[in-house]
């Protein structure tokens, strides 16, 4: 009880996201916590070896059961990612995706449902339950032991899980983990909380079976990948990948879309943990705007959105995008930039998913 209540103590106090728009704010503050990091791994290194060990129990499944994780706080590009797997096996098996549902207002096991909303389900899993709810149960729940008993007991229960943001839930022993860093910020080159993002220590990756570095640059040779391996120095069971976003070329709103071509003095919204790619991209099509940058997850307030009914035109994200459809003030004028997935390897990426589905039924 006493470790629980410490880590919720640590992370109150290193909420990065209250700092983000003051950065050297947040170095400083840093500094300061520095000598919490010994007490931080401590709690974790106990906690993960009583799970190692077998003395806290992990649930093993006889199903298919993919989780989607990270090690930091912040923005990996596990949504992205679990777009990519429920692209790749929706047509062949009957999925479901479960998540926490961080920020919802919503309690329990929540199945995403024509009532759904980002307020019940949260903004990730609603992004998923708009876009693909006729192909994929998508569900909420805190503890996903409980989450995933919810959905067995389904009429139509799923074949395959994908756990969303849950490698240190470890209540659950998935059959196959996929772990995320990004190319800017390599786990390997982090902290431990509080002095950085890491929710633990670099020895988790070792629970991978397969580690992307995401958010790469288009230019990225052979040499540099080789170089980012070797720094990350994998398990030998461990395939490493490489992925990079795609931009649509088209910004899409409720009701049409227009080419981003076609586009320009903009007012550029985003709630998420790392708008810098976006932004970089926007700047490279040599497009004007304004950048209003609020901390990730953010809760629109109703001041914020009378400010935002003041401008001609907002481009948000897709995830920000979930959240802000609901204000019938700015349906008129709130469009989103969709993006997706692209592996460097993606045969070898999708031969190894559909091979560790395929054994597992």
């Amino acid at each position: 009880m006493f470790g629980l209540n410490l880590l919720k103590i640590i992370f109150t106090l290193c909420n990065i996201e209250e700092y983000k728009s003051t950065q050297n704010r947040v170095k400083f503050y840093r500094k300061l916590v520095f000598p919490f990091v010994p007490v931080y791994y401590l709690v974790t290194y106990v906690r993960n070896k009583l799970y190692d060990n077998g003395i806290i129990k992990s649930k093993s499944y006889d199903f298919p059961v993919i989780c989607v994780g990270n090690l930091s706080v912040g923005g990996t590009g596990k949504t992205p990612m679990i777009e990519y797997l429920i692209y790749l096996l929706k047509d062949a098996y009957t999925i479901a995706t479960l998540s926490r549902g961080y920020k919802r207002k919503s309690k329990g096991f929540q199945l995403g449902n024509e009532a759904a909303s980002a307020e019940t389900l949260g903004d990730e899993p609603f992004q998923f339950y708009t876009k693909f709810n006729k192909d994929v149960q998508v569900a909420v729940d805190s503890n996903r032991v409980q989450g995933i008993k919810s959905l067995l007991e389904l009429h139509n229960k799923p074949q395959i899980i994908l756990l969303d943001d849950a490698f240190q839930h470890r209540r659950v022993k998935a059959g196959f983990n996929i772990l995320l860093t990004t190319y800017d910020n390599l786990y390997t080159d982090d902290f431990l909380l509080p002095a950085g993002n890491l929710r633990e220590s670099v020895t988790g990756a070792n629970r991978a079976d397969a580690i992307v570095i995401t958010k790469c640059p288009t230019a990225l040779d052979e040499m540099e990948m080789g170089n980012i391996i070797n720094k990350i120095n994998p398990q030998k069971h461990q395939a490493v990948f490489f992925s990079r976003i795609v931009y649509s070329e088209k910004v899409k709103s409720l009701k049409n879309e227009v080419d981003l071509s076609a586009v320009n003095n903009f007012t550029l919204v985003t709630g998420i943990a790392n708008a810098t790619p976006l932004v970089e991209y926007l700047k490279s099509k040599n497009l004007k705007f304004e950048h209003l940058n609020y901390q990730d997850h953010y809760r629109f307030t109703s001041n914020v959105i009378e400010k935002l009914t003041q401008y001609k035109m907002i481009i948000t994200t897709e995830k920000d995008f979930m959240r802000l459809q609901s204000y019938n003030a700015l349906q008129d004028t709130l469009y989103y930039l969709p993006i997706k997935v692209q592996l460097n390897e993606s045969e070898k990426f999708n031969k190894l998913i559909k091979q560790f589905v395929k054994f597992k039924l």
